[in-house]
């Protein structure tokens, strides 16, 4: 018996992984006739360190958030999916991702694109897709190779 997902996350940050993962996680969806839920997570904690907080700061990010959901949620009708729930939520992204959104939605799948953060940050703060296979309820998919298959390239060597 194959495995039916009926309710997929991807998890977008504006990288280019999370662009491969989200077109991956659409063709997902179609096959498995699925609701998609496309999910942007705003880090609050980057908001804390800043002395001159200022709520229009949250604002700016979130109708940026926003858009940027609007023209994915475009695109996954588009291409057949008739399912589709575009989300901004808001604290951390690990624990956002991996725990609180797929146990709200009863996600059984969670798409994510290999990397995001760089060498340092991984170092320091952990990656979000380490944390999130380890500690999801579900399946985790992780995005490493662009729709033709070939590995996904870095910004430095990307053309």
């Amino acid at each position: 018996m194959l495995q039916q997902y009926n309710n997929i996350l991807v998890a977008i940050d504006g990288s280019y992984e999370a662009e491969m993962a989200f077109h991956k996680a659409i063709e997902v969806a179609k096959r498995n006739q699925a609701t998609l839920h496309v999910l942007h997570v705003i880090d609050t904690r980057a908001f804390q360190d800043v002395s001159s907080f200022d709520s229009s700061m949250v604002e700016q990010v979130t109708e940026t958030a926003k858009k940027t959901l609007a023209e994915y949620e475009k695109t996954a009708q588009e291409q057949g999916i008739s399912q589709v729930i575009s989300k901004i939520e808001y604290g951390a992204p690990k624990t956002t991702i991996a725990r609180n959104y797929p146990q709200d939605h009863h996600i059984d799948l969670i798409m994510i694109g290999a990397t995001g953060l760089n060498a340092v940050e991984r170092l320091l703060i952990g990656s979000v897709t380490e944390f999130v296979t380890r500690n999801a309820p579900c399946d985790v998919l992780v995005v490493r190779t662009d729709m033709d298959g070939q590995p996904l390239k870095t910004p430095k060597n990307r053309r």
